[in-house]
This record gives structure tokens, C-alpha cells and sequence, in this order.
């Protein structure tokens, strides 16, 4: 029968609208073309550094009790494969191997995120899965590093886009995002054309998860798992997409897409803003603390405070902490009842700092998290609202100290050493490797360390781990 006018032009403009080309497709299409020749130095070098660091959170992850557990599901759910659970004997298929380091490098808050953030960590979501598929494909170094970048920008920008509300509605950001970034470094590495790159961000858009109860109620461990979850997704994605599934291509910003349902007041143009002109790899942050990001200026400004001064923690009678919004709705935690608690809570970062290293992840235990004098202080620290200024970082903060002599000291920070604006050198960066590596009887730090300091030079990523 024939069409009637107004009908030929819905059919019309339903075909037509069928070959526009989406944000996802431009992404995908993006991810698959990168040459390694067309990133900066200045962009491989910040690449190599998020994933020593990564290597080094992972390998101290790895002695953690929680971390065990998936390390032990892993070698025991797995066929044996080429890519390590890394400081362990295990040799794991790729999936296995991203869920167990995604876990591990998120395992103690040690892992790199970005700054600004929007709710990526790109150590956990995209060093973890490319280390694994590269084992596995014997891939070589530029390889993983080329997709590292593919990645990062990527999921960057879907992150941006989402202008980080998803926490504000109650989803642990990095769960949800690291699986994008995650199925284009792996579906890089296993040389996806643009179609089924998008079909690989497509299946991805379905396999995130993650839920901020963790940071109210307990279960901490759950956080940790998160990670390993969108490292592991993202390699499923990839794998699927190689072998033909296919994902919807408007997955990020189509009615049902990952924007409009897991996120807020987003900003779609955000998807592919200046992408390959400006490399969001930079953005990319090393912690210095084993606490969550929103702690380390305000316990930069108290070390400061403490070394200017020459005070004691047990001299300290009052501190008061101005800062973000969400500092204060998901931060102002002054009884933290488990460990994952404590690390996430401001007050109890500070008053720790003040009587620890927080440097030494060490210094984060259960004694510390017992300990009377840590934890009266963190009693006695007040949070407000500090109102932001032109050309503030979102991480600023002010400390106010109240000494129990009445002596009272306050600092302005913006930021800490391991942030963009003041990155952290690599002499420190291998200071830091070998602190978290050390006492591991199957790694070699030395020997490690030079291997992927040299990365662009490694012929085959399965043998990165050897000896």
C-alpha cells in the first residue's frame, strides 16, 4: 500500500536519523584510529607514569585480606592464562586477571583518579584491563600505551558529559564509567575497527554498576570490588564486540543511554569536545595518601601547618575543615565504623595525619582506626562549607588548628604534590613503587620498575612480569 505523503516523510526522517552518526560512533571511531605517532611525548609520559603507579597499588593491594578473596576466586574460577594477578604465582585469562588487579589497585585508596574529576580512575579502569589483555596478546609496549591514551580520553570526556552527578544520586562514579574505558583500551589492544568499538561501548553501557551505600553504612569492602567489576566489564564488552554481539551506538547519549539514566543536568556536547586536540591524559593525579581524594589538601594544609609550627598531634585540641559541597555530604564522617570508613572520611584522615605518616599506607590500619587519640580528634573536627573563589581547584580547602595552649593556625591549599599543576617526579613516583612493592617475594622492584619506565620499548607485555 502506498505510503501517504506525511508518511513518507516519517519514514524519511526515521532513515535518515538512522545513519547520523552519534557521539559514541565518533568516540568509537576515535579509539580505533589513534596512532601512537600522534600522541605527544608529554602524553606518553603521564601514561607510563598511571600505570607504574597502578602496578605498585596493585601489588600492595595484593596482601590485603578482602583482596585474597577475589585473588583466590580468580585463580580458582579461571583456566590458566597468561596474564599475572599481580604480587602473586597466579597466571589468569584477561578477564580474571582485570576483576582481580581492578580490585587490587582500588583495594586501599591508592590508586590514580584525574583532576578536574569527573568520576574516573583511570589506573584501576584502564591501566588493569590493558596490562591483562596485552599479557594475554603478547602485545607490545606502544600497543598498551596507545590504547591507555585511546581510553583515557574516551572515558574522560563521558565523565565530563556527565559533569560527575551520578554520585549525587547515590552510584560510586568510577563502577560506572571505568567500563567504558576499560572496552576501548581492551578493544584496542584487540584491534577493533570503528564498529565494533562501538559495539563494544554499547555492551559496556550495560555492565555498569556500583553503589555508594558502602560510604553510610558499612560493607566496605564492596567499594574495592567495584573496580575489578568495570575492569572486568570492560574486557567482556571488547570480547563480545570482536566476536559480533553488538551494543546500541547511542548507548551514552541516546533516551535510554547512559547520560539519561545514570546520570544529571548532563552535558552531551561534552562527548567529543576538542577530542585530539586536547589531551585529557593530562589530567591524570597520583595520590600520595592512602585516603580518598577529597582528604589530601586538607591533610597537605595540616602536615604544612604541623611542620611550620612544630606541634604534636596530641597538642591539637580542634580542627575545623572548609571545602567542598561534597566534602561535606559524603565526607563529614567523624565515627567511621570499618577501615574502607575511615579512609573515606575526612575528619579521621586529618586527625590521623596528625599523629602518623600518612604517606606510609601503612599508617591506615586497624590500630590506627582504634586508636583513642585518632579518633577524639576526629570527634572534635568540624566541617563547613568554604565558598569557592576564581581560579580555585575543586579540591580546595582551608585547616584551621586549635592547639590545646590557645594558639590557632589556618592555611589556605589548593592543591598536593601528585596533581597536574604539581605533578609528581618520577624520582618520587619510584620512591613511592618501591614502598608499596617492598617484602613481595614475587616481584622484583628494581627489575620491574626499569621495565615499564621503559614501556614503549617492551617488544612482548607477557613477559613483563617474568622473573
Amino acid at each position: 500500500m502506498a505510503r501517504s505523503g506525511a508518511g513518507r516523510a516519517e519514514h524519511n526522517k526515521a532513515h535518515s536519523c538512522s545513519h547520523m552518526t552519534t557521539a559514541t560512533q565518533t568516540l568509537a571511531e576515535f579509539a580505533a584510529g589513534l596512532a601512537y605517532d600522534d600522541i605527544p611525548g608529554e602524553v606518553i609520559e603521564r601514561a607510563k607514569e598511571c600505570i607504574i603507579d597502578t602496578v605498585g597499588a596493585a601489588v600492595f593491594g595484593a596482601e590485603l585480606p578482602w583482596s585474597r578473596i577475589v585473588i583466590a576466586y580468580a585463580a580458582r574460577t579461571s583456566a590458566s592464562g597468561k596474564a599475572a594477578v599481580l604480587g602473586t604465582p597466579h597466571r589468569v585469562r584477561a578477564p580474571l586477571a582485570a576483576l582481580a588487579n581492578g580490585t587490587l589497585a582500588h583495594a586501599f585508596e591508592l590508586d590514580s583518579l584525574c583532576q578536574p574529576s569527573v568520576g574516573v580512575h583511570p589506573g584501576a579502569g584502564l591501566a588493569v584491563p590493558g596490562l591483562a589483555v596485552a599479557q594475554g596478546r603478547g602485545a607490545s609496549g606502544r600497543d598498551l600505551l596507545t590504547a591507555f591514551v585511546a581510553g583515557y580520553e574516551v572515558v574522560y570526556r563521558i565523565g565530563e558529559a556527565a559533569r560527575h552527578s551520578s554520585e549525587k544520586i547515590g552510584f560510586h562514579a568510577p563502577g560506572l564509567t571505568g567500563v567504558f574505558g576499560g572496552a576501548v583500551v581492551a578493544g584496542r589492544l584487540m584491534e577493533l575497527d570503528a564498529g565494533r568499538m562501538t559495539n563494544a561501548l554499547g555492551i559496556a553501557g550495560s555492565l555498569c554498576s556500583g553503589l555508594l551505600e558502602f560510604s553510610n553504612s558499612g560493607g566496605g569492602m564492596v567499594k574495592r570490588l567495584h573496580l575489578g567489576r568495570a575492569a572486568e566489564g570492560g574486557v567482556l564488552g571488547a570480547t563480545l564486540a570482536r566476536d559480533g554481539y553488538a551494543g546500541p551506538p547511542g548507548v551514552l547519549e541516546g533516551r535510554f543511554g547512559f547520560l539519561n539514566v545514570y546520570c544529571r543536568d548532563v552535558d552531551p556536547s561534552r562527548l567529543t569536545d576538542r577530542l585530539g586536540g586536547e589531551w585529557r591524559t593530562l589530567t591524570s593525579t597520583l595520590k600520595r595518601y592512602a585516603c580518598h581524594i577529597t582528604a589530601h589538601v586538607p591533610v597537605t594544609a595540616a602536615l604544612e601547618l604541623k611542620a611550620q609550627h612544630g606541634f604534636a598531634g596530641g597538642d591539637v585540641a580542634q580542627v575545623v575543615v572548609a571545602g567542598s559541597e561534597k566534602m561535606l555530604s559524603h565526607h563529614n564522617i567523624t565515627e567511621p565504623r570499618d577501615l574502607m570508613m575511615a579512609q573515606y572520611s575526612t575528619p579521621f584522615c586529618v586527625a590521623l595525619s596528625l599523629f602518623f605518616d600518612p604517606t606510609d599506607p601503612r599508617s591506615f590500619s586497624q590500630e590506627r582506626l582504634e586508636d583513642p587519640a585518632i579518633r577524639a580528634l576526629a570527634r572534635a573536627t568540624r566541617m563547613e562549607l568554604r565558598e569557592a573563589a576564581p581560579g580555585d581547584t575543586a579540591l580546595a580547602s582551608r585547616v584551621t588548628l586549635r592547639l590545646k595552649d590557645g594558639r590557632e593556625f589556618t592555611r589556605e591549599a589548593q592543591d598536593f604534590e601528585g596533581m597536574p599543576g604539581r605533578p609528581l617526579d618520577r624520582a618520587r613516583l619510584a620512591a613511592k613503587f618501591r614502598s608499596l612493592t617492598q617484602g613481595n617475594d614475587w616481584v622484583r622492584p628494581d627489575a620491574l620498575i626499569e621495565r615499564l619506565e621503559n614501556l614503549e620499548a617492551v617488544p612482548d607485555a607477557s613477559r613483563l612480569f617474568e622473573g
